[in-house]
């Protein structure tokens, strides 16, 4: 039930407030009530458990800056505005002072102060012991996501585990990437022994063991453990809990929300919390490098299928095609898309994902700014795509690998030939990326998906193109430096011990 969180926030906000303030890491809470006399009800810990969850909403409401944003820094989209920076990164300006490389970072510790206060204090508050420790599961799932989120793009920062405090903590330096892994994974392991499979609706949007497993397997698959990957993705499956969504496109509908393949979204609700990816999301402007990435129906790129007629670009395509992008001549909410309109606007092509509208059904748009879909962050397909790709790496492409890939392509409303049998490894691997590429379009997993296998030197010193071939953006990403992202120059500042990353 999307209600619970904002209930218990807005209790949260009256009691004892766990926000930042303006010091060093954003980490310093300004306490309403003592120690002694706030942790003392479950009610009170419930609320500080929601306040922990809460920092989730920032990075994906408004415009969706850890979703829609880390597209347009990739090859399939970019960003009209440069508001956050996105553009500035794509072109190669990447500096500490853009506002994605500020609030990734003071965000994600946010979360992880409110985290470490809960965890630092949940023992006092007598309850049920088996419901504090699926409490506890709970901060500890959601204190490694955001370290998840700084390590992934900033690489080592300082590791914190105890409740703020700018005293001890301020002029921290750099802990080892590894370092945080290894308590990214203890965090990950100790929540999926407790976390329960799934929730009764009241609870329902709470981190599940099925939520922790699969953080754990993008965290590993990301930095190489293939091993590791395989298994929690593995352990994910063997729940028995998701399935993939029959109909791809209302996988991503307001009416279709937390449906068998979601494992962890971000709940909004209307008016109390919104965001705005109706708009934003018909306005993406996605490059041609992505629309022709798509395979014909046949399975052979639009280079080497006899399918493909130039005049008629979009016919014969991977359904996946015409279910996330709007592209000119088609339908999108019972109207011809002829380019005048507010989607397609610049490049030809916007994404269809997130938004309201279906392609011939007449919808009324939400108000302005005010959509309450929830951003899916995990779900069912990444699951098989990791034991596909982990299985690849360890061994080849063997059977086990092909039907966790064709599974995917498999879904009814796609309906794509299976994989070429008999690929090499090095081969595989080629039509393993392009699945994910037009399979997570528009979620922004892309990004990290060429910067973990290092193609982001090829794909991004390329110009981004409009449906006729135009230039709309030049890219440029320098090798030496561009892998990781700076840490904010407010931080370097303000702490002596805190080394910048290399050529910033």
């Amino acid at each position: 039930m999307k209600r619970f969180r904002y209930i218990y926030i807005s209790f949260l906000c009256a009691s004892i407030s766990v926000s930042c303030s303006k010091e060093l890491l954003e980490l310093e809470p300004a306490d309403q009530s003592s120690v002694e006399t706030y942790w003392t009800s479950e009610d009170n810990a419930v609320a500080a458990l929601t306040g922990c969850y809460e920092p989730l909403l920032g990075p994906y409401r408004g415009e969706g800056s850890w979703l829609l944003k880390l597209e347009d820094i990739t090859p399939n989209a970019f960003e009209i505005d440069d508001g956050s920076g996105a553009s500035s990164i794509a072109r190669g300006d990447n500096n500490p002072t853009l506002p994605l490389i500020n609030s990734r970072y003071q965000i994600a510790y946010e979360g992880i102060g409110r985290t470490n206060t809960f965890l630092a204090n949940i023992d006092l508050v007598p309850m049920d012991k088996d419901v504090k420790a699926r409490y506890i599961g709970e901060a500890r799932f959601l204190r490694a996501f955001y370290y998840h989120n700084l390590v992934e793009y900033y690489g080592g920062v300082p590791l914190i585990l105890d409740p703020p405090n700018n005293n001890t903590q301020g002029q921290l330096p750099r802990n080892s990437k590894q370092e945080i892994l290894e308590v990214i994974y203890s965090d990950l392991d100790a929540a999926a022994s407790v976390l329960p499979i799934s929730y009764t609706s009241t609870d329902e949007g709470r981190a599940t063991k099925g939520t922790a497993l699969a953080l754990k397997a993008r965290s590993a698959l990301y930095n190489e453990r293939w091993t590791e990957a395989l298994a929690a993705a593995q352990a994910v499956i063997d729940l028995n809990e998701y399935s993939l969504f029959p109909d791809y496109r209302g996988l991503f509908l307001l009416e279709n929300e937390r449906n068998s393949e979601v494992i962890f979204d971000v709940g909004f609700q209307f008016p109390e919390i919104t965001n705005n990816y109706h708009e934003l999301f018909q306005q993406g402007n996605v490059f041609k490098s992505l629309v022709d990435a798509y395979l014909m129906t046949d399975g052979q790129s639009i280079e080497e299928s006899g399918l493909y007629d130039p005049d008629n670009p979009f016919e014969n395509r991977d359904p996946r095609l015409n279910q996330t992008l709007i592209t000119i001549g088609s339908n999108f909410n019972g109207q011809l898309v002829t380019g005048d309109e507010l989607f397609a606007d610049l490049t030809g092509y916007a994404y269809k994902k997130y938004t309201y509208f279906t392609d011939d059904e007449v919808r009324t748009a939400p108000q302005p700014n005010q959509s309450e879909i929830n951003p899916i962050l995990f779900r069912y397909a990444e699951m098989l795509l990791t034991v596909a790709e982990a299985e690849n790496e360890l061994n080849g492409p063997t059977s086990r690998a092909y039907d966790a890939i064709n599974e995917v392509r498999n879904r009814p409303s796609v309906d794509m030939p299976d994989v070429v049998a008999g690929l090499s490894q090095s081969e595989f691997r080629d039509a393993l990326r392009l699945e994910r590429r037009v399979e997570f379009a528009g979620e922004g997993l892309y990004y990290k998906d060429i910067i973990r296998w290092r193609t982001a030197e090829i794909v991004m010193n390329q110009d981004g193109l409009d449906q006729n071939g135009n230039v709309i953006e030049s890219r440029s990403f320098n090798p030496d430096r561009d892998y990781l992202w700076p840490l904010p120059d407010r931080d370097i500042l303000l702490n002596p011990n805190l080394e910048q990353n290399p050529g910033y």
